[in-house]
């Protein structure tokens, strides 16, 4: 029999090496590493896959957006476009496994490098949220967090009859816009204090709080095993738990589209598309 009837259909990987999946999976206390890669097939492109290749996207730094306002100006003039994308986007059938794979018990915990908010809106709880969320804004000033919809409506009566469009979202919901139209745009500071806002997510160059890192990494050297979900697991934020989970004896299993950093540390490694792989886990795993 040929590798191409050996498949799993709409996979591209072979039955044996769903089996080596479901059998890592079956056993329980499995705490999930998710990445950009899980919500593509959402719409929204990340900065290492495929669609980042593409785009040769370059993303705001945290030095860059605290150190001047038009900076701020840029990010939020772009991001007032671009959320719009984001808040549309919908969970797909990867995370509505993963949400039903914690439904039936099989998960310890759920990590995500993801700042869209899908894999909670899919039905999962708990989820660490590793670089934060978009739909929430925290002031630089006196630290109040605020949600994102309530900064959207007082950014659109700012900017009355300000029109934009992007061919290019990034997956921060920076969307690319000429000059001319960024500087037309108003932002708005803190309603409390009046400080400089920003979404609260963290930025390149920034680093996570360290008791979120203590979290994660009690969470995986814990775990029954890590099964990593489109990451490239190419920045240490997201590397370090799979390193960690390996020095601890942890099996690692990485479903991802294309090679990662992790892939040496990994029991098990298959590139395929998420939600197919992960519905056929599922379909493998109720045999």
């Amino acid at each position: 029999m040929t590798r191409v009837a050996e498949n799993t259909a709409g996979t591209g990987i072979g039955a044996a090496e769903l089996r080596a999946l479901a059998g890592l999976v079956a056993d329980g206390d499995v705490v999930v590493l998710s990445g950009a890669g899980l919500s593509t097939e959402s719409g929204i492109p990340d900065y290492r896959g495929e669609t980042g290749r593409r785009r040769r996207a370059e993303p705001m730094t945290y030095q860059t957006f605290t150190g001047s306002e038009a900076a701020r100006r840029r990010y939020w003039a772009r991001g007032h476009l671009g959320w719009r994308h984001i808040a549309r986007a919908r969970p797909n059938a990867g995370h509505r496994a993963v949400a039903e794979l914690q439904r039936r018990g099989l998960l310890a915990g759920i990590i995500t490098q993801n700042v869209d908010g899908l894999q909670q809106a899919a039905g999962a709880d708990g989820v660490i949220e590793l670089h934060g969320a978009l739909d929430r804004v925290v002031c630089l000033a006196c630290g109040d967090r605020t949600p994102r919809g309530r900064l959207e409506a007082r950014l659109r009566a700012a900017n009355p009859g300000w029109e934009a469009r992007a061919d290019t979202i990034n997956p921060d919901g920076d969307a690319v816009l000429p000059g001319e139209v960024i500087e037309a745009f108003r932002i708005v500071g803190c309603e409390r204090c009046g400080g400089p806002l920003k979404p609260d997510v963290i930025f390149f160059g920034e680093n996570v709080p360290p008791a979120r890192v203590r979290d994660c990494y009690a969470l995986t050297e814990d775990a029954g095993a890590l099964l990593v979900l489109g990451s490239s697991l190419t920045v240490l934020s997201g590397y370090r738990f799979v390193r960690h989970a390996a020095r601890h004896g942890v099996p690692v299993a990485i479903v991802n589209r294309g090679a990662t950093r992790g892939d040496e540390h990994a029991l098990v490694t298959l590139d395929a598309p998420l939600g197919a792989t992960l519905t056929a886990l599922l379909d493998e795993l109720g045999r």
